[in-house]
C-alpha cells in the first residue's frame, strides 16, 4: 500500500510558475516579492505590518529581542509545543517557565495561567512576554489573555506557527490581541515557503525593530542614519541583528500559496469534519472545537482513552505505522527535554501536557489527503483499537 504521511506540500503549476518567473529575473534574494508577500499577508490577516524572516523560530527570536526580552527577563509559554516556542526566549538570554494546558482545547490553560500570574505577582516574578501556543491551529483564549496582559504589564507574542487562516471572534488570528504574532511557512504547514515565517503586529516601531533585526540591525534609511550620508552606497548598523531574512524564491511561492489558502483551508476543514463522522464511537478524545473560534486544522490530533480501551498509544502507533500510515506525535512537553531539565524542570511539573502527550496521535491531513486514504486511516485505527 502507498504510504501515506501525516501531512505533506501541497504544490501546484501556479506555484511552480512563481519560482521559474524569479529564477528568470533580476532577483532571488532581496526583490520585489518579499515586500509583495509580506504586504498580502498583512491584508489577509488584517495585521497593520508583516515581516517575513528565514523560518519561525527566527521570527520568534527577534520578536523577543523587539519586546525587549533579555537575560533579566521571564517568558512564559506552553509546554505542549515545538522546542522554538521556548528556545527563543533562552537565546535572548531570558529565564523560560511554563503554563500547563487545558486538557480539553491543548492549549495555554486559562485557569493555570491566572492562578500562575498570581503567585508570580506576590513573589515578583511576572513574566516580561507570554507566548500562547495555537496548538493544531486552534487559537488561545487571547481576548482573556489581553486583560491579563494589561492587568500584568507582560506583552504576548503569539505562536501561530499552526494557525495560518484560523481565525477567533470573526477576525484573522495576528490582526488583534497580541503585540505581535508569528507564522510558520515550514513544508508540512498551512501555506509553505519550504522555509520561512512572517511576524505580524500592529505597532509600527516594532515593525520597524523586527526589519533592522532581521537584516543584521543595519539600515539604509536617511531619517535613521547617524553619520554623514556620503552617497547612496552608505549603510549603518544601528543595531546588533542577524541574518533572518527570506529570499525572493521563498516569497514568490508564499504569494502564490496565499492566493488559494482559503481553498486548502475548506479542504482541511471537511476533512476534519468527515474525521469526526468515522471515528465516532472509538475509544478516543477527538480534537475540540469552539463556536468562538475556527481553527486552521493543521494537525487532527486525537487522544487514545485509556479509560475505555487497554489498547496503549504505542500499540496504536506501531499498527498505523506497520499500514504504511504515517501518524506522528505531537508534542513531547517541551520540560521533559534533557536541556530544560538541566535547568530543574521535572516530569511531573506540568501534568496536563503529560497526560495528553501519553496519549496524543496526530493522524493524517492534508488537502491533497483522499477520501480512500482517509477510510484507510479510520478502518486502520478502529482495527488497532478493538
Amino acid at each position: 500500500m502507498t504510504f501515506i504521511p501525516y501531512s505533506c506540500q501541497n504544490i501546484d503549476e501556479d506555484d511552480i510558475a512563481a519560482v521559474t518567473a524569479v529564477l528568470r529575473s533580476e532577483y532571488l534574494t532581496q526583490g520585489p516579492a518579499i515586500p509583495a508577500f509580506e504586504t498580502a499577508f498583512a491584508e489577509r490577516h488584517a495585521a497593520g505590518h508583516a515581516v517575513a524572516v528565514s523560518n519561525a523560530t527566527a521570527g520568534l527570536h527577534i520578536a523577543c529581542l523587539a519586546l525587549g526580552v533579555g537575560p533579566d527577563s521571564i517568558v512564559w509559554t506552553s509546554p505542549n509545543s515545538f522546542l522554538a516556542s521556548a528556545n527563543c526566549a533562552r537565546y535572548c538570554g531570558a529565564t523560560v517557565d511554563f503554563v500547563d494546558i487545558d486538557p480539553v482545547t491543548r492549549n495555554l490553560s486559562l485557569a493555570a495561567l491566572r492562578a500562575k500570574l498570581e503567585r508570580a505577582e506576590t513573589a515578583g516574578t511576572l513574566p516580561k512576554v507570554l507566548i500562547p501556543v495555537d496548538f493544531a491551529g486552534l487559537p488561545c483564549d487571547l481576548r482573556e489573555m489581553r486583560a491579563l496582559a494589561d492587568r500584568y504589564g507582560f506583552a504576548i507574542l503569539e505562536d501561530a506557527s499552526h494557525a495560518t487562516g484560523a481565525s477567533y471572534l470573526g477576525r484573522p488570528v495576528g490582526s488583534a490581541w497580541a503585540d505581535a504574532c508569528v507564522f510558520s511557512f515550514h513544508a508540512v504547514k498551512i501555506v509553505t515557503t519550504a522555509e520561512g515565517g512572517i511576524v505580524t503586529t500592529r505597532d509600527p516601531a516594532l515593525a520597524r525593530k523586527l526589519r533592522l533585526l532581521r537584516s543584521h540591525g543595519m539600515t539604509r534609511d536617511a531619517a535613521d542614519l547617524q553619520g554623514p550620508v556620503e552617497g547612496p552606497w552608505v549603510y549603518e548598523q544601528v543595531e546588533l541583528g542577524f541574518n533572518y531574512r527570506i529570499t525572493d524564491l521563498q516569497a514568490a511561492l508564499g504569494l502564490s500559496q496565499l492566493r488559494r489558502m482559503d481553498a486548502m483551508h475548506d479542504r482541511r476543514v471537511a476533512l476534519a469534519g468527515r474525521y469526526d463522522q468515522l471515528l465516532a464511537g472509538l475509544p478516543l478524545r477527538l480534537p475540540a472545537r469552539a463556536s468562538d473560534r475556527d481553527s486552521s486544522w493543521h494537525l487532527y490530533a486525537v487522544e487514545v482513552d485509556e479509560t475505555r480501551t487497554p489498547v496503549t498509544r504505542a500499540a496504536v502507533f506501531a499498527a498505523l505505522r506497520a499500514a504504511n500510515i504515517g501518524v506522528n506525535v505531537h508534542y513531547i512537553p517541551i520540560h521533559t527535554q534533557p536541556y530544560y531539565q538541566r535547568l530543574g524542570f521535572r516530569r511531573g511539573d506540568f501534568p496536563a501536557a503529560e497526560a495528553y502527550y501519553a496519549r496524543a496521535l496526530s493522524l493524517p491531513l492534508f488537502p491533497a489527503l483522499t477520501e480512500a486514504q482517509q477510510q484507510v486511516v479510520a478502518d486502520t485505527l478502529r482495527t488497532a483499537l478493538a
